[in-house]
């Protein structure tokens, strides 16, 4: 009988936490002259794009680096 009514209580829980969810607001209406059937979202790349670059400068000259390093020591040798 105990499990059954831990099942029960773990079912309910489950059910409630679910519906709970649909009870969002919904989103907000389109702009005065924007059509509602627009791709894509609001999201900003911009500083997302700077990391990526800088972690690709970084990297290009950590290799750049290493290949001068390399480079010096096969003429000392």
């Amino acid at each position: 009988m105990k499990k059954i009514s831990i099942i029960i209580t773990i079912a309910l829980t489950i059910t409630l936490s679910i519906n709970s969810f649909a009870q969002a607001p919904p989103p907000p209406p389109p702009a005065h002259g924007e059509t509602g059937n627009q791709n894509g979202g609001n999201a900003p790349i911009g500083s997302g794009l700077a990391i990526l670059i800088g972690l690709g400068l970084a990297y290009g000259g950590k290799k750049y680096y290493d290949s001068r390093k390399e480079d010096l020591e096969d003429y000392t040798k």
